[in-house]
């Protein structure tokens, strides 16, 4: 039988999986098997274009590069099971496809809360079809909207629904400000003013207990007894890896997937791992394995996942240098972005103002032993710019533990 290489996920993660490997060098057979019906499709806009009605599904499709054109693709297919040791994964259909090499790209899914109520009207925001049926709510006129959960995709919906003329949109969270885990409370402060100056309502420091209603929600209920009034709830309270196909392995699956430093998963060099499914040591920072859910790391992890897997499977003696990306994103929320580059949360101890001001554009700095280890921009174009020039400052820096 000729030799495979198997991608066990077919969002952006896989896709750049795919390219990679024949970048590498790769010319065996490649298979992408992914639940979702879709090619890959870029997911950032769900919560903001799509959901505002601003972007077709065809401007969301990413083009795959010519080197896929022969990658077979099986799509609406979900992985259930794997026999590592035999290289063996089982679909939910009962078919068993063997490989040669393994890549592990099957994403997160949402968090659900576990509350009593009704579940009807009640949404989280991860695929075009959870964009689209919470738009057909949040359009109906005088609509009530509660966003649980006041980070990076709550805060999004929250101002995609003010924009399209929600009656009230209130965010609840357990924590004081909004975002403040990622980005500490200089900034989240400055992003809960801008909030509500804008029209959103919060409640914070306390939780959900329960859902009002009989067939779908009419009501949330806080802990400390207040009632919401709510027709639409969106659930934006993290995420969970989609690792319970590989258990049974002996691996660590305690928070995605455990990698070493190249990308390898349970010392096994024909198992790799890409997206934000991998937790890996960043060699720039600390070498703490962490998992990341930035844009970003789907294309980084598979650059440097694909050149260690085709380099074992095709007897190589190539070895890149331990992985070490520097992480970004950003975030689009009413008239302003929130820009990142580098681990702002290595640095949340020492957080400190490089240029402008909190009420306007501000780039803040966070530090780690004094060295600067990560900078978030809010505001404009120019806090972007100011952003942009410190990039190549956190790229330079050596490593935490040089």
């Amino acid at each position: 039988m000729a030799a495979r290489i198997l991608v066990a996920g077919a969002s952006m993660a896989g896709l750049r999986a795919a390219e990679q490997l024949r970048a590498a060098g790769w010319t065996g057979a490649i298979t992408l098997v992914g639940d979702e019906p879709h090619m890959p499709y870029n997911r950032p806009p769900l919560s903001k274009e799509v959901l505002a009605g601003r972007a077709p599904f065809e401007s969301l499709a990413f083009r795959p590069r010519a080197s896929v054109a022969d990658v077979e693709w099986r799509l609406g297919t979900k992985v259930v099971a794997s026999r590592l040791c035999e290289r063996i994964v089982e679909l939910d259909d009962g078919e068993a496809l063997s490989y040669d090499g393994l890549v592990v790209a099957t994403g997160m899914r949402p968090r659900r809360l576990r509350c009593p109520g009704p579940l009807a009207g009640r949404h989280t925001v991860r695929t075009l079809a959870d964009a689209r049926g919470l738009r057909d709510e949040l359009t109906r006129p005088g609509a009530r909207l509660v966003v649980v959960g006041a980070g990076f995709i709550g805060c999004e919906v929250a101002a995609t629904a003010v924009g399209l003329g929600v009656r009230e949109v209130t965010v609840v969270d357990p924590l004081p400000l909004p975002m403040v885990g990622p980005l500490g409370e200089l900034l989240g402060h400055a992003l809960l003013e801008r909030h509500e100056e804008r029209g959103v309502r919060f409640a914070l420091g306390t939780g959900v207990a329960g859902f009002e209603g009989e067939d779908r929600v009419t009501g949330v209920v806080l802990g400390d007894g207040t009632v919401l009034p709510a027709d639409v709830v969106v659930e934006s309270v993290g995420s969970l890896a989609n690792t319970e196909w590989l258990d049974g392995n002996g691996l660590d699956l305690a928070d995605g997937v455990l990698t070493d430093e190249h990308l390898r998963v349970g010392g096994r060099p024909d198992v790799v791992a890409v997206g934000d499914v991998a937790r890996f040591p960043n060699a720039r920072y600390d070498g703490v394995p962490r998992r990341v859910e930035h844009w970003c790391i789907p294309a980084d992890t598979a650059k440097h996942a694909a050149k260690v897997l085709v380099a074992h499977l095709t007897g190589a003696d190539a070895q890149p240098a331990p992985f070490g990306p520097l992480p970004s994103f950003w975030s689009d929320q009413h008239d302003f972005r929130l820009q990142s580059f580098g681990a702002p949360a290595l640095g949340a101890g020492d957080v400190r103002v490089l240029d402008g001001d909190p009420a306007a554009d501000v780039l803040v700095g966070y530090h780690h032993d004094g060295r600067l280890v990560g900078v978030v921009a809010l505001g404009g174009p120019a806090a972007m710019s100011a952003a942009a020039r410190h990039r190549a400052e956190l790229l330079k820096q050596p490593a935490l533990t040089a």
